[in-house]
């Protein structure tokens, strides 16, 4: 019984380093980001040339919202570099996420279950039914 307080106690441990290290976390957004090339629709455009390769790389985030696949063009590369960071604290929050339930899961098991404590009231016998069966 003392190893399963001390185990239960370790893993209790764990759990609360976990709650601290998911409570520290900075800002976050779940998405991706990957770049698109493309021509634009002005007949006179450079990109328009033979051999040229067109407007681009152009930076853009992609997240869902609802469902909804939501598309965001980043301006910038400093734009850039705070999405990517952003998306970088929620996938240490997905892996502090699992690691907090397979902790857990394992406290629900090895925890003792509550012995059942019964109110007075509880405890009284309960009146058997006076309706007659009509079995025969």
């Amino acid at each position: 019984m003392m190893t399963i307080l001390k185990s239960l106690e370790y893993l209790e441990e764990q759990r609360a380093r976990i709650t601290n290290q998911m409570a520290a976390l900075g800002d976050l957004r779940c998405g991706s980001i990957s770049s698109t090339t493309g021509r634009c629709g002005k007949p006179n455009c450079h990109c328009h040339q033979p051999n040229d390769p067109g407007h681009g790389p152009n930076p853009r985030l992609t997240y869902k919202v609802n469902g909804k696949t939501v598309t965001v063009s980043l301006p910038n590369q400093s734009a850039t570099r705070k999405a990517e960071r952003e998306i970088a604290e929620f996938r240490k929050l997905q892996g502090l996420h699992k690691e907090f339930v397979e902790i857990n899961a394992k406290i629900c098991q090895i925890r003792p279950a509550e012995p059942d404590l019964l109110l007075p009231e509880e405890k009284k016998l309960r009146k058997r039914s006076t309706r007659k069966s009509h079995a025969k």
